[in-house]
């Protein structure tokens, strides 16, 4: 009886481990590119200064709108009434128009002719403060990375009878473990015996 308790106790876990054979349970992290962005960006810093360039997805031949974003290095403090000039190693003839919207935030115009990756030379004027910069890989022609729902599946009804056939066998496990401690227990009680009698000599 034992043994059986125990094939099946063996057969109910195998068939759980089964179950959850598909799932995957790694916690390791996976670099990629951000679904659902809505621009791309670069960076450069120096020691005085610090520049993001943000921009939508642009398209060679067509007018180009960036935002750049200039700061001080050691405060984070946007510079505001800096002159920027911008020229693109790539092409030296492209004209850009640099023109201050808010402190530290400055709209640069102009238009890119082919679909490639450019880079700017950023030259930085800022009261006693000068600086060149470099901000490469601004990829003209390139599309954001589409959002991607994750895929929602049901239950098949195969791992649906599974389940229901794990509880059933989970139900009569316990019934047999139950009337095999019974009988156990039985089998343990003591016997009972009568006590003997007493003979008295009335002589």
């Amino acid at each position: 009886m034992k043994q059986l308790l125990i094939l099946l106790l063996s057969l109910l876990l195998a068939g759980a481990a089964y179950a959850h054979g598909g799932e995957d349970h790694s916690d390791g992290a996976k670099a990629s590119t951000p679904a659902g962005a809505t621009s791309f960006s670069v960076a450069a810093l120096s020691e005085q200064f610090e520049v993001l360039l943000r921009y939508e997805p642009l398209e060679g031949g067509k007018p180009a709108d960036l935002r750049l974003f200039l700061s001080d290095y050691a405060t984070n403090a946007p510079v505001k009434g800096a002159k920027l000039t911008l020229t693109n190693p790539e092409d030296a003839t492209l004209k850009w128009a640099v023109t201050e919207q808010e402190p530290g935030m400055y709209l640069v115009e102009g238009e890119f002719p082919a679909n490639k990756a450019y880079s700017f030379a950023l030259n930085i004027v800022a009261g006693q403060q000068a600086d060149l910069l470099l901000l490469e890989g601004i990829k003209v022609g390139e599309k954001l990375p589409a959002a991607v729902a994750a895929p929602t599946t049901a239950p098949s009804l195969f791992s649906s009878w599974k389940t229901i056939l794990a509880l059933i066998g989970a139900f009569v496990l316990g019934i047999a473990l139950t009337i095999f401690l019974m009988r156990r227990r039985r089998s343990l009680a003591p016997v009972s015996t009568p006590p003997a009698a007493v003979y008295e000599n009335h002589a």
